[in-house]
């Protein structure tokens, strides 16, 4: 979202194809003329108000659609409605673009709006008596206070004579709403729930990111940005973490001592810095390698519990001796009861129990990435703890050799981590604990899918089978009674052309 200062010339840069070479369509709520007005009517305000800086006329969103949609939907139909939308719930006037880049990339929706409502009828204020101004449109007391020397008013300065209207308001106060930071988060939300009703393909969902989740948001940079390289720097650390926090879901860690390593090593801490030196922009790739260096260690730790356990457990399994299998106990032939009970259908299969399968397949392919990357880290380690062990004329002539070791070793460790994240991405999640939580939802109806169907087989599976094998017997029975019938008549038909 951005401030107009100018809303009547930036509603002709957007809609003129004159000046945007990939126009499809434009929608207005209402005539030109109001936009007029109502730069107008905020300037007025804004005057009174004595405020420094710039006056903000209406304010902008831009938004970015999926590339799908030009050969979806007809233009000027998509524009009409992520319009109307935005009227229907925020009550205000629109007027809106469609439109691609140059290299047809990014194909999105410039959307003006007003920040006032149009009053039904005009607010008009008469002057009970005569009324004076000063050059900046601020009321004065006297009329003395604006003549000059010589009697006359001074250039710029006026006079309101009783009985005229002095203040005349087609608007209403700005909303409130529109300068708080929850209204951007709410309208991405709201755009976002709109624009995924309308994707065919699920890989073309979008996502509204979570400010407070374990990710770090990248920033975008702009075209001719001064400070690009070191947003790009910037954005490299933070993909640092982000792959870091992927591989800590995959390891187990809890989401819960993530969020607390994030808030202790790179919220507080990028705070503390900011407080004691100031804004320092280089001093942000130490804090978060720092956090990450931190989160690699705990998922380590982690790890090696987890085959250490499974170790043992597989140890006791072997020393166990194997009991002998106890035939089952047969039980007394119920009476039959002289009216059978309503056998209920098997458990069905929901969507969600439906895909735990193709689940799982990713999920065991993460963790195989998660594992080689355990291995390769071990074997860094072993490279460190040789080079730090090096003693004499050894750290002179072995040192530089296991250092390049560690240096290609950890090169390695950064493409599996980037494979790694690149695998819940390659199957359309967002990221990592989207897929995690996705998984255990499905799992977790799995295993409920199959308790019932254990209990159902376990209650009705014999009655069933029975049922099933009468019905079966029926069947053949009718086919085998239609193919005697059907010789009979045969024999008879060549007979009848014997005779003949």
């Amino acid at each position: 979202m951005s401030k107009l200062s100018d809303v009547r010339g930036r509603i002709t840069y957007i809609s003129s194809h004159a000046k945007q070479e990939n126009l499809y369509a434009v929608y207005e709520t209402t005539d030109r003329h109001y936009w007029t007005e109502l730069a107008k009517c905020s300037q007025q305000e804004f005057q009174k108000s004595g405020t420094e800086g710039k006056c903000i006329e209406a304010r902008e969103f831009i938004i970015a659609l999926p590339e799908s949609f030009p050969n979806l939907y007809e233009p000027n139909k998509l524009l009409q409605l992520f319009t109307d939308r935005f009227k229907e719930k925020y009550g205000v006037e629109c007027v809106s673009a469609l439109h691609h880049n140059k290299r047809k990339t990014n194909y999105h929706i410039h959307l003006i709006f007003s920040e006032r409502e149009r009053l039904p009828e005009p607010i008009e204020k008469t002057a009970t008596r005569n009324m004076f101004y000063d050059e900046q449109g601020k009321h004065v007391r006297t009329k003395k206070e604006i003549l000059d020397e010589n009697g006359d008013i001074r250039k710029g300065y006026k006079i309101v004579k009783k009985g005229e209207v002095y203040e005349r308001n087609l608007f209403t106060a700005k909303n409130k709403l529109f300068k708080q930071d929850k209204f951007v988060d709410e309208v991405k939300h709201f755009y976002t729930d709109l624009i995924n009703t309308l994707v065919k393909d699920d890989k073309e969902k979008l996502h509204v990111f979570d400010e407070n989740g374990l990710y770090l948001a990248t920033k975008k940079i702009g075209k001719n940005n001064p400070k690009a390289e070191q947003i790009q720097t910037d954005n490299e650390f933070r993909m640092r973490w982000n792959r870091e926090v992927d591989r800590a879901i995959v390891s187990g860690v809890a989401e819960t001592e993530i969020q607390q390593i994030k808030k202790e090593y790179i919220s507080d801490r990028i705070k503390e810095s900011i407080d004691v030196f100031g804004n320092q922009s280089e001093r942000f790739g130490t804090i978060l390698m720092s956090a990450v260096a931190v989160l690699a260690m705990l998922i380590s730790k982690i790890l090696q519990k987890a085959r250490e356990l499974s170790a043992k457990l597989s140890d006791t399994e072997q020393m166990q001796p194997q009991t002998p299998k106890q035939e089952p106990v047969q039980k007394p032939a119920e009476k039959e009861m002289p009216s059978k009970p309503k056998i209920p259908p098997k458990p069905v299969m929901s969507a969600e129990t439906a895909s735990y399968p193709k689940l799982f397949k990713i999920y065991k392919e993460l963790n195989r990435q998660n594992e080689i990357i355990f291995e390769a880290e071990k074997e860094r380690n072993a490279f460190e703890l040789e080079r730090d062990d090096l003693k004499g004329l050894a750290r002179f002539t072995k040192k530089g050799e296991l250092q390049s070791k560690i240096d290609r070793k950890n090169e390695e460790i950064d493409i599996l981590k980037i494979g790694l994240s690149g695998i819940a991405q390659r199957y359309g999640y967002q990221n990592v604990q989207e897929f995690y939580r996705i998984y255990h939802k499905s799992h977790n109806a799995y295993a409920d899918y199959r308790e019932q169907v254990a209990e159902w087989e376990k209650t009705y599976g014999e009655n069933s089978q029975r049922r099933d094998k009468k019905s079966v017997l029926e069947r053949l029975k009718t086919s085998l009674q239609k193919v005697a019938n059907y010789q009979q008549q045969t024999t008879i038909k060549n007979k009848d052309r014997g005779a003949r």
